[in-house]
């Protein structure tokens, strides 16, 4: 866990610098350090920063932002939302596909791995990149979240017409930190079963993004 932060795509590594020798991010990888000696920690380290390596800086296309990883084994692999082939999906993740199957007619896939997501430029980002097993939200305030809010406003300043797709309150905090001149920014409620009925089934957010991003000359993402 020590070298944390070179496991990161060059791009990040670079626009990221100043984060990631900050006290706060030290004090962030002294945690994990320790945490790590007593603790099983999804996901595992070479996956911590899976998002950025699949999605440069300069690919990004589309940020979806999640909250925490899964915390159950073989689940997190540092995407949001996403599971590992083989893994059987989530009930939040069976709601995303049912919504794009309604939205653009696409059918719900056997695999929950979004990697193929996240190679089209979007970068499924989650608010805190790491978890103790079994137990949600434990790495939530040891730092993750002023690091990816720091992600969210390199984005916006240094990118254009990106998609960012904010699903439940926690990701529409994160609404400050964009800038809506430069971006669409599109909400809706969060996928989980609790809330998908409160305005997630016919966002149509996929459609949508899709429109954006031909309407500015940008490849859309095969959903």
């Amino acid at each position: 866990m020590s070298n944390i932060d070179p496991q990161i795509e060059e791009s990040w590594k670079l626009a990221l610098k100043d984060e990631f020798n900050s006290p706060y991010f030290i004090n962030l990888k002294n945690f994990l350090v320790e945490e790590k000696k007593q603790h099983t920690i999804y996901p595992p380290g070479p996956l911590i920063f899976n998002a950025f390596n699949h999605t440069p800086l300069n690919k990004i296309k589309v940020v979806l932002i999640g909250q925490d990883p899964y915390h159950g084994p073989g689940q997190a692999q540092g995407l949001s939302f996403s599971v590992p082939d083989g893994i059987r999906q989530p009930p939040s993740l069976q709601n995303i596909f049912k919504e794009i199957a309604n939205d653009i007619g696409t059918p719900p896939p056997v695999s929950g791995d979004l990697t193929r997501w996240a190679q089209q430029g979007v970068l499924l980002l989650n608010a805190t990149l790491t978890v103790r097993a079994h137990s949600p939200g434990s790495h939530q305030g040891k730092g993750w979240e002023q690091f990816t809010d720091a992600v969210i406003r390199t984005i916006s300043e240094n990118c254009e017409n990106i998609v960012f797709l904010l699903w439940g309150r926690y990701a529409q905090n994160k609404q400050a930190l964009i800038n809506p001149s430069k971006h669409l920014v599109l909400k809706a409620a969060h996928p989980s079963p609790f809330s998908v009925h409160k305005g997630f089934f016919g966002c149509k957010h996929f459609s949508k993004t899709n429109e954006w991003l031909e309407k500015h000359g940008i490849k859309k993402i095969e959903w």
